[in-house]
């Protein structure tokens, strides 16, 4: 299964995460790009982050963050 559109938009709001404190979170503001707010709502549902527009990492979203920024390491 090929990455989407959706997919990469999620992937672009892990990789703003600082893996580095469990204490940092981010905060994806109503002005911002519709599909970023929409990536970061989908990540909420997953269970991959605690709040709706953002907030701190779940167990499962440091997971899934370190492994995509892991990638995008590779990649670039």
């Amino acid at each position: 299964m090929p990455y989407n559109a959706e997919i990469i938009e999620e992937l672009n709001i892990l990789s703003r995460y600082n893996l580095d404190s469990t204490q940092e979170g981010i905060k994806v503001h109503s002005s911002a790009e519709s599909d970023a707010i929409a990536a970061t709502q989908r990540l909420f549902d997953k269970g991959l982050i605690s709040q709706a527009d953002g907030g701190y990492l779940t167990s499962l979203g440091l997971s899934a963050a370190e492994h995509s920024q892991k990638i995008l390491q590779i990649l670039t």
